[in-house]
């Protein structure tokens, strides 16, 4: 999944004249975090990469397990920098309108937590994780009682249809493709053009409806992972009725504990209680409190400094996706009352530099350029060791198959940068292939990131043009197949617990299109023959598969240099109840939030 705070990795600009001060600044308040706790961190991480459960009806039934001491009523006060760049379902794909999504809508299954790493899949609008027959490759699902929208318009197996078929509709590009291309291949769009809005809609050998509570998906191959690729977000349910094509999203229409009261664009967002929410048919939200004021263009060094302080409303306030600014994580930690007001954790993304393949063509520079990049001062920037650890190789340390040892460009041994390996690969390469566009986020840590792109390739030769990009419009522009730009940093995190969920949407040549996350728009056929290999087999077997996709893609292709694996340090008010780490979404778990008084 796409990183925000970091696609599930986005940043606001201030500009910072005294770049490299800033930098400083940070890698010398650390708080005194050293390797032997990165290392504690990674092993705590190893958690996240255990197997997800599937549920049962029983499990699947609410209300949800009520949280110790909560109390209802009062309103929540969200800080965030950017502003969303979506809110239709269809097009979340980035985990800010995945926080917000958890709030708003329901899908056919949910992820549900038990605090303690542990995560399991339910039925959320359906009784249960679903039942498979024919070897796995046919599910059926069955709509619970009682489920209705915003408007009290009962949810039946039509809107399930009409939420998957909009999938394949052009206007919807930002979003997940698992479901539409496990349904009908690649070129799924060319299935159903009109997106099923006409006359045609998907046979029933693919999609049956034959009643309005039953919902049947037929695929080629078996397909394991159905439960947890309908719990993401980009999957739940938009009413056919209320559907408005392109201005959905801007006016979505609610199905879970709250809905859209008031919405300005990148400046606020305000929800309420939707009453049409019923929490016996919901095993996993909850709806405390009467509403979620969002405030946009928040700085995280604002949002920082106003929790630290824990004035008036902030003492009800939490970061959405931000996290502690870096300059002031000394303060939190060595301040007790504060920092027991903070949740952390290790978040599945691996944040790389990605090369747009179509115009860095010589792997020279490229591997130049993996071999300069300086991840100790990138890491500074985020806030040093509670900020993230040195990535290695592309796979993070909460993905089963993660090889902690694998270096192949000596990132562990250089952190900051091979410049005389560097300089010798660049030695015979025209000036001209040494000008490199890199494209940046106008956020805070996006001028950060700048700062430490320029420095370390600057010090190699290369000449860097760095372009400002909107923050809240980053990763659609970077997904663009045209777009202008040479070099860009992403994070990438795993949708659940394999390989397939990293490999496949960044690596895969079939994914390559406007709006993908494959955006060094690598298309190779060995590496397009692993995962086609990989999938058709079993977890265990598939593991030595993905691990030489992995290795042939980083030390043959190397389409991104891997930078750093990101953490998460939050801070939130003195009057909010019920914080807790979630491992599912690396944030704070906002559906079980309540004030205390």
């Amino acid at each position: 999944m796409k990183s925000f705070n970091p696609r599930r990795a986005r940043a606001i600009l201030v500009a910072i004249a005294a770049g490299s001060l800033v930098l400083t600044a940070c890698s010398e308040n650390k708080g005194g975090s050293s390797d032997k706790d990165s290392k504690e961190d990674q092993k705590e991480a190893a958690t996240q990469s255990q197997a997800v459960t599937y549920a049962d009806a029983a499990a699947s039934t609410g209300p949800a397990e009520e949280v110790a001491g909560a109390k209802s009523g009062g309103t929540i006060q969200v800080y965030q920098e950017a502003g969303l760049s979506h809110l239709d379902p269809g097009q979340v794909y980035v985990s800010d309108a995945g926080q917000v999504a958890n709030l708003l809508y329901r899908g056919l299954t949910n992820f549900e937590e038990d605090g303690k790493g542990g995560v399991a899949v339910v039925g959320d609008l359906a009784t249960d994780s679903g039942k498979s027959s024919d070897g796995g490759k046919t599910w059926t699902y069955t709509l619970k009682d009682g489920i209705k929208d915003e408007n009290g318009k009962a949810i039946t197996s039509a809107d399930i249809r009409h939420t998957i078929e909009r999938q394949y509709a052009d206007f919807i590009f930002d979003g997940p493709t698992y479901l539409q291309t496990w349904l009908s291949g690649a070129d799924y769009r060319k299935a159903l053009p009109d997106g099923g809005y006409g006359t045609k809609h998907l046979p029933d050998s693919v999609l049956e409806t034959p009643d309005d509570k039953t919902v049947v998906l037929h695929f080629d191959t078996a397909r394991p992972d159905l439960p947890q690729t309908l719990a993401m977000p980009g999957y739940s349910v938009v009413p056919e009725a209320t559907d408005t094509k392109e201005k959905y999203d801007k006016a979505p229409v609610s199905t879970g504990p709250y809905k859209i009261s008031e919405y300005k664009v990148g400046k606020t967002l305000t929800l309420v209680k939707n009453e049409n929410w019923d929490p016996a048919t919901d095993s996993v939200r909850h709806q405390y409190v009467d509403g979620f004021d969002f405030d946009f263009g928040v700085t995280e060094s604002t949002q920082t400094s106003r929790l630290i302080a824990d004035q008036g409303d902030t003492k009800n306030a939490i970061q959405l996706t931000g996290s502690v600014e870096a300059t002031k994580i000394q303060d939190v930690i060595s301040t007790p009352a504060v920092d027991k007001r903070t949740i952390k954790g290790y978040q599945p993304y691996v944040m790389v530099l990605n090369f747009n393949l179509d115009r860095i063509k010589n792997k020279a520079v490229r591997d130049a350029v993996t071999y300069a990049v300086n991840s100790k001062s990138l890491i500074a920037g985020e806030g040093g060791a509670y900020g993230g650890d040195v990535a290695p190789n592309l796979f993070a340390p909460t993905l089963p198959g993660y090889e902690a040892t694998y270096d192949p460009y000596g990132r562990l041994k250089t952190p900051s940068g091979n410049i005389e390996k560097a300089k010798e690969l660049l030695k015979d390469v025209p000036a001209a292939e040494k000008k490199l566009v890199f494209a940046y986020s106008n956020n805070e840590a996006g001028q950060k990131r700048k700062v430490a792109i320029e420095d370390a390739l600057t010090k190699v030769g290369i000449d860097v043009v760095a372009k400002e990009v909107d923050s809240a419009s980053y990763y659609e522009q970077i997904g663009k197949l045209d777009n202008p730009y040479d070099i860009y940093i992403s994070g990438w995190g795993q949708d659940w617990p394999s390989p397939a969920t990293v490999v496949t949407p960044v690596y895969d040549g079939d994914q390559i299109a406007d709006g993908s996350p494959n955006y060094s728009h690598i298309d190779d056929p060995k590496v397009q023959d692993l995962i086609k290999k990989a999938l058709t087999q079993e977890p265990t077997e598939a593991a030595s598969t993905w691990k030489e996709a992995q290795h042939y893609i980083l030390e043959e292709v190397n389409p991104a240099a891997p930078l750093w694996y990101t953490k998460q340090f939050q801070l939130y008010g003195s009057n909010i109840g019920g914080a807790r780490y979630s491992t599912e979404s690396s944030y704070i778990d906002v559906t079980r939030l309540f004030l205390k008084s």
